[in-house]
């Protein structure tokens, strides 16, 4: 791969081999986090007798965090870099982590609640670091099919997430007690409060190349772009709200997967579990499978066409029930496998010296998280089941549709 540093010295085109196997760690490490905080929510319906636009606020409270802290976690980067933020925001999803044993203990909703704001500013941090280091480790022109192979590590982390959930969180017994109910929730984030602190260290002590300048690396002339606003460049502002679409849709399926399979007549929480992280797998593969199809195939048209793919499924879902609208459901995970790392490398093209600003600003789209899936609740329980309320993820998939369309182009003539 290509050097990107204006050193003479790193012209001669040091491995970013290593670099990249490490960081599309961490990918796995976020994406088994935010996984594991959506299917939070069925054990908090629970222990706290919620509906399930009450238990979706967990979801809210984790990306309220990346609308508050995206734009200072770029801010950081310029600070002290790309490797040291990634460190800190590792130490400070251990602090997370141990909140939730508290929280257990007191049997509180706010605390809960709490405890995933700061779980998520972490991992606000660390995405927001890791996503443009990826894309600057190597040319820009593959630059998506690079970033979706890194996101198929973080679906593998998310498919595991439920499987952790019914194993030891959705345990079906005859326990009636809150207390003993809500106690089950410890045992699993201690076990990631000590890894996240180990795998800190780890990282400190790695060596992942400091790539603090991102000028050469473009073609265009940066000099002369510098000076403009990032919020000037409408493809970086469109790919945010593209990534408020995106994991909006993604996390309130995923949230409600468990309720919506239980629905169609799974009475298994372990079963239900086991098929929401078959969603989790079908983005995995499809990120895989993409990597290879972006050879071929322009990543802006794949992000269009799998955006009318999600339509599609999302209109079979509230059509039919049992079997085929369960699939519909899963077989979203495909739709989805390549949009996030796709917006987000198409929205910080041609950024230059300014990627970590454009990083912020897109990152701030995950907010998403923190507004669909509470909404995608609230509307099932106001029309009394699913079926009405994919109307939401269907708008979700129309404008991430526009993006790969048009939006995604970037506006030369803005000052």
């Amino acid at each position: 791969m290509a050097t990107r540093t204006t050193s003479p010295a790193q012209t001669s085109a040091p491995n970013y081999f290593i670099p990249f196997v490490i960081v599309t760690a961490l990918f796995g490490i976020f994406g088994f986090l935010t996984n594991l905080n959506s299917n939070l929510a069925p054990k908090l319906e629970e222990i706290f007798k919620l509906n399930h636009a009450w238990s979706n606020l967990v979801t809210s409270a984790w990306f309220v965090a990346y609308l508050i802290f995206s734009v200072p976690s770029s801010k950081l980067i310029e600070k002290i870099g790309y490797k040291r933020t990634m460190v800190t925001s590792l130490f400070i999803m251990v602090v997370g982590a141990l909140l939730f044993i508290p929280a257990a203990g007191f049997v509180s909703f706010p605390f809960f609640l709490a405890a995933s704001f700061v779980l998520a500013t972490g991992v606000c941090a660390l995405q927001t670091s890791a996503n443009p280091y990826i894309s600057i480790l190597g040319p820009e022109s593959s630059a998506p099919a690079r970033l979706t192979l890194a996101q198929a590590f973080n679906s593998l982390g998310s498919a595991i997430a439920p499987i952790i959930v019914g194993a030891f969180i959705l345990t079906d017994s005859s326990i009636t007690d809150e207390r003993a109910i809500a106690h089950t929730v410890q045992g699993p984030y201690i076990a990631i409060a000590i890894a996240l602190f180990v795998l800190g260290f780890a990282v400190m002590f790695l060596h992942l190349p400091a790539v603090t300048n991102t000028r050469e690396f473009r073609p265009t002339d940066m000099n002369a772009l510098s000076p403009r606003s990032i919020w000037s460049y409408k493809h970086t502002v469109l790919g945010m709200v593209g990534i408020f679409f995106y994991v909006g849709v993604e996390i309130a399926l995923a949230a409600n997967a468990i309720q919506f399979f239980k629905a169609q007549g799974i009475d298994s929480k372990q079963t239900a579990a086991l098929l929401a992280s078959f969603y989790m797998l079908a983005i995995m593969v499809g990120r895989f499978a993409g990597t290879v199809v972006m050879k071929w195939v322009k990543a802006s048209k794949l992000l269009a066409g799998l955006g009318l793919f999600g339509v599609a499924l999302l209109l079979v879902a509230m059509s039919t029930s049992g079997t085929v609208a369960i699939w519909s459901l899963i077989l979203c995970g495909l739709a989805n496998s390549i949009m996030y790392p796709t917006i987000f490398a198409l929205g910080i093209a041609e950024l230059g010296p300014m990627t970590s600003k454009g990083s912020g600003v897109i990152t701030i789209g995950n907010f998403g998280g923190a507004i669909v899936p509470p909404l995608f609740g609230y509307l099932a329980v106001a029309f009394g089941g699913y079926r009405l309320a994919f109307f939401l993820p269907i708008i979700c998939y129309l404008f991430i549709t526009y993006y790969g369309l048009a939006g995604y182009k970037p506006s030369r003539e803005e000052a």
